[in-house]
């Protein structure tokens, strides 16, 4: 690099030499079979060597989603595309456009947690008092809440019960998650509705916000989660031996009306 000029990046996650390939600085001849996958991922993405709490934690994390079925738009798109593009590249790459706002990503329920966390925390109110006059706020802004709510569980998600067990029993459960079940308490009383949960979503945000990840981070690790089922479903579908799979007529509905296009021409002054 010639003297006075930039570096075109910066870049303080890895480094590739002759003698290794360095981790955050760390030789990967020493971190294989040393660290499990769950522990190296928290390393490379929060930049600092886990505990063994949030090693634990970390692995529950990239196994708290592995499938959603064909229940999740991002399986059936990537099953339709490999139908006529079969390619594992082509089929991963359509079911990570399925993730979103209302699907698998917890960003925006992160991005919620930690704004309202930080409008808690330079308030000087007590947490439950400041818990419910922000959800009355919201709710006479017609604003949801990321994170409740689900088609089938009523009253407890029992996945998102079973991450806040583990994150308790680890040591990584902390005010920012006290402030999220706050928030969840307040709208189930605001809103009548008791048996709304907190669903799996939910609960994942809330810990990954009190471990540190940002709200664009707790999607890519959401995201590779999903990988082993998004990999077995592709690869059944590759090997189911159909060609260009589609939804049959009879699963949709049409508009059956017909219309007369010389009188559409003329009105329109054609």
């Amino acid at each position: 690099m010639a003297k006075g000029t930039s570096s075109h990046w910066v870049s303080t996650v890895s480094n590739v030499t002759p003698e290794d390939i360095y981790i955050r600085g760390y030789p990967m001849q020493s971190l294989v079979g040393r660290l499990p996958f769950s522990a190296i991922s928290f390393l490379l993405v929060r930049g600092r060597v886990p505990t063994p709490g949030e090693a634990r934690m970390m692995d529950v994390i990239l196994c708290s989603i592995l499938d959603y079925g064909l229940q999740k738009s991002g399986t059936v798109a990537a099953r339709a595309i490999v139908s006529v593009n079969p390619s594992m590249t082509a089929g991963l790459s359509a079911a990570m456009l399925g993730a979103g706002e209302y699907a698998v990503s917890p960003e925006h329920t992160g991005r919620f947690i930690a704004e309202s966390f930080a409008s808690f925390q330079a308030s000087s109110q007590g947490m439950d008092e400041f818990a419910q006059s922000f959800v009355a706020d919201l709710r006479a802004a017609k604003k949801r809440v990321p994170g409740f709510g689900h088609p089938v569980f009523r009253g407890v998600d029992p996945r998102a019960e079973r991450l806040k067990e583990i994150a308790q029993r680890e040591g990584v459960w902390g005010e920012a998650n006290e402030w999220y079940a706050a928030v969840h308490r307040a709208f189930q009383n605001a809103a009548q509705k008791p048996d709304l949960v907190m669903n799996d979503v939910g609960m994942l945000a809330g810990i990954l916000a009190q471990m540190g990840f940002t709200p664009a981070e707790m999607t890519g690790l959401a995201l590779l989660s999903t990988f082993p089922g998004l990999v077995a479903h592709i690869s059944e579908e590759m090997q189911s031996g159909v060609i260009n799979r589609i939804i049959p007529d009879t699963n949709a509905d049409f508009d059956t009306s017909r219309r007369d296009l010389e009188e559409a021409l003329g009105a329109a002054g054609w």
